[in-house]
């Protein structure tokens, strides 16, 4: 099975190669080329091939050769019920015999199962049609389809929005907090730093009519505007739900369908949400995002995920958990971008170094210790430019009288 993470950043090395200035069509026809020949004999796809809306027909405009256009289906109807399906599903495996010939020649005698995906600018549609080969798997296929979509859709769609960028970038710092709340008996602070002009990573704070308070940081995949886009949904859905005194399994699980429906953005976000009462009990949900970090002394307490990353399926099971601030304890969120910077020799900063310089340094009030992590985290880089969007949320209780 293909690992999501793994898959994207090859998804992301290929994007990579692809200039702003190519047209649709070229960049198109490189991805079909190299989804093939990165991915066709793990998978078992092959004979991918393109078609474009004209009018009330998809045409197929990719490959061009006689070969092709022999066994493969020349042009096929809007309004066919393959193309409906493939239309409200935006992927498919049409595995039923029903649908072999829909993108095969009719007259021809091939026959094997296509699998299809669907392409969008906001003015034009294109369909990416693999044919399957033997042992193929459909978990396998069905991530790779959804994976592939997202990922191109991320692509065409940053390029159409490129020039809304400075817009974006107006609007997401609107949805940082300007300041950390005060709250009697904590010291908070937070800081994020994109690797775009706007980036995926965001954090918030909630305040509640029972004196308790929240937190909540998450990271969309990807980053830049796509990622940017969904975090607007994400961070405008929390306070939302939040502000409704809904409960914070309901909150995201709420949240998850709306990424689920997401189409203009990459749809994959984790996230960390907690409710701390003023005596330091702490109720977390935790979709799938890296461990918060809670010290106390010289033990760091990782606050492991309580269910999956939101966006990969309609309905996620979810649960709360349930943690102590004790005086003195440090509550550190943060977004993979930290854990994951990479030294000059390749190596990951990781958890580890992050547990280690915390406990050291857990004296410094909060923001000088979110200072720290940043320059030190910076320096393990080489100082070089931050590749991945890099957050941190410290929460200090301190010793003072509830």
């Amino acid at each position: 099975m293909i690992e999501p993470k793994s898959f994207f950043r090859e998804m992301d090395s290929i994007l990579a190669k692809i200039r702003i200035e190519k047209t649709e069509e070229d960049f198109l026809t490189y991805i079909l080329n190299e989804l093939e020949n990165k991915f066709g004999s793990r998978i078992n796809i092959k004979n991918g091939r393109i078609y474009e809306q004209r009018g009330k027909d998809f045409i197929l405009i990719e490959p061009k050769n006689d070969e092709a256009i022999k066994n493969f289906a020349a042009q096929i109807p809007v309004h066919s019920e393959a193309i409906q399906l493939l239309s409200q599903n935006r992927s498919y495996i049409f595995d039923s015999i029903n649908f072999n010939k829909t993108f095969l020649n009719p007259d021809g005698e091939k026959t094997e199962t296509p699998a299809a995906l669907w392409v969008h600018s906001p003015d034009q549609q294109w369909l990416v049609v693999f044919e399957l080969g033997q042992n193929w798997e459909r978990d396998e296929i069905s991530l790779f389809l959804n994976s592939v979509r997202i990922a191109l859709n991320y692509r065409i769609f940053s390029d159409v929005l490129s020039d809304r960028m400075e817009q974006a970038t107006l609007i997401q710092r609107s949805l940082l907090p300007k300041k950390a709340p005060e709250i009697k008996g904590y010291d908070i602070y937070g800081k994020s730093i994109s690797a775009e002009f706007v980036g995926g990573d965001f954090y918030d704070y909630f305040n509640f009519d029972d004196g308790s308070f929240g937190v909540s940081l998450g990271d969309a995949s990807g980053h830049g505007l796509p990622a940017a886009l969904l975090v607007r949904d994400v961070v405008i859905g929390l306070r939302m739900g939040l502000a409704q005194e809904f409960r914070i399994v309901h909150t995201i699980k709420k949240l998850n369908q709306v990424i689920q429906q997401s189409t203009y953005s990459t749809n994959f976000v984790s996230l960390f949400i907690g409710e701390i009462e003023q005596d330091g009990h702490l109720f977390y949900a935790n979709a799938g995002h890296p461990a918060p970090l809670l010290v106390t002394r010289n033990n760091a307490l990782e606050l492991e995920a309580t269910g999956i990353t939101l966006g990969f399926l309609p309905e996620i099971d979810l649960h709360r958990g349930y943690a102590r601030l004790f005086k003195n304890s440090v509550l550190v969120l943060y977004s993979d971008g930290i854990i994951e910077r990479e030294s000059e020799k390749m190596e990951l900063f990781g958890i580890e170094k992050l547990k280690k310089l915390v406990i050291k340094n857990q004296k410094l009030n909060a923001k000088e210790l979110v200072e720290l992590i940043f320059s030190t985290v910076y320096d393990f880089g080489n100082k070089t430019v931050w590749k991945d969007d890099a957050s941190i949320v410290i929460i200090k209780r301190n010793n003072q009288p509830d």
